[in-house]
């Protein structure tokens, strides 16, 4: 195949219903100001990670995510408590092995994510 193609990620985009909403619960989770570009579009630019932009869809989630954000977090309880106060849900309970331990979690419109220690 050849060599590399010269790109680089400049945002992660999520198709969601209501795009300000999630601009301002990940803006609440990783920092940086959410900005509504349009009603069908926002974004926040988190500090030392790539922009995440929300893109209004008319179509609902229907399966699980075949990608996902894995957070660091220094207390997995207490991130994953503070994260349900803002809107998030977990999904099953804290999973632990020899690696480490984590905790899936959806936002406010179902898109998973992991908190991990």
């Amino acid at each position: 195949m050849g060599g590399l193609v010269p790109a680089r990620v400049s945002e992660i985009v999520f198709d969601c219903a209501e795009p300000a909403a999630l601009a301002r619960f990940w803006a609440t989770m990783l920092g940086g100001e959410p900005v509504e570009r349009e009603p069908d579009w926002a974004y926040v630019d988190p500090p030392g990670f790539v922009r995440m932009a929300f893109q209004r869809v008319p179509e609902g989630k229907q399966v699980k995510n075949r990608l996902h954000l894995d957070l660091e977090a220094d207390g997995i309880t207490d991130a994953s408590a503070a994260a349900v106060r803002l809107g998030a849900s977990l999904v099953g309970g804290i999973v632990s092995d020899e690696q480490g331990s984590f905790q899936v979690l959806r936002d406010p419109e179902g898109n998973e994510f992991c908190f991990c220690e």
